[in-house]
């Protein structure tokens, strides 16, 4: 299993370096022997003498798989090196940080939402436990009164994303389920969105329970082309608000 000169990547057009090899090459022996997160990795797979590179070169390969959460390393007796598994909310975080310095478009990211989302509540349509209900009515019964300050109306639009969220959670197919949470957690995190949902505006939250009341029982009704549809409508009227307080905020500040 020796290491040659580093092949370029087809995504980045980068040579790849020596321990980047290292890593991609373990990672491919873990999946290949089908070894699963909590499983120790074989001593012998991680020897310098192996692997055909430096020992310091090894190091670095396994920093790299630990910084990418697919190993964890234990010292002491029944300790080495096992196997991890990446959890959704951390791959997020990463994915949040690509687009930091030249965030997405509001307009991009509901393109996106407007046909994933009624698709997310048809998948979860008659399929919801009563635990799964009950967490989504729990989001709804936090903005059910009107607020009585800015940061409860504040905290009301947040808990209309967890809501989304929620539904996330209780999806099968674990694709549409990382890419909406994802697309949730860059509005959370887009300066003009947090502007937006920090301005006031009564007949929003009104707007957003009706569309989720008629959600939530075409939901548990098991009617998944109602659900879909109502989630559509919702998205469509959602996009329309968030670009036109988008423009306001743009013409305010010319």
């Amino acid at each position: 299993m020796n290491i040659m000169e580093g092949p370029v990547c087809a995504r980045t057009g980068k040579r790849l370096r020596r321990p980047d090899m290292v890593a991609q090459q373990i990672r491919e022996q873990i999946v290949a022997v089908g070894l699963r997160p909590g499983e120790k990795i074989p001593a012998d797979w991680l020897l310098p003498e192996t692997v055909g590179v430096s020992r310091g070169t090894l190091r670095e390969a396994l920093k790299v798989l630990e910084f990418q959460g697919l190993i964890s390393t234990k010292s002491g007796p029944g300790g080495g090196v096992f196997v991890a598994s990446v959890e959704p909310g951390e791959a997020i975080r990463l994915l949040d940080n690509l687009f930091l310095f030249d965030p997405p478009s509001i307009a991009d990211i509901y393109t996106l939402r407007k046909q994933l989302e009624p698709e997310l509540a048809a998948a979860v349509a008659g399929n919801l436990t009563d635990g799964a209900f009950q967490a989504l009515q729990g989001c709804i019964r936090l903005y059910e009164d009107e607020p009585k300050t800015a940061e409860e109306e504040y905290a009301q639009r947040l808990a209309e994303l967890d809501f989304h969220e929620e539904l996330t959670r209780h999806c099968a197919n674990p694709i549409l389920a990382f890419t909406c949470s994802f697309l949730l957690s860059l509005l959370r995190d887009m300066t003009v969105c947090r502007s937006i949902y920090k301005e006031p505006n009564p007949s929003l939250r009104e707007t957003g329970l009706h569309y989720q009341v008629r959600l939530l029982r075409a939901i548990k009704a098991g009617d998944a082309e109602l659900s879909r549809m109502i989630m559509r409508g919702h998205m469509i009227e959602a996009e329309k608000y968030m670009l036109e307080r988008a423009a306001m905020r743009t013409r305010s500040e010319q």
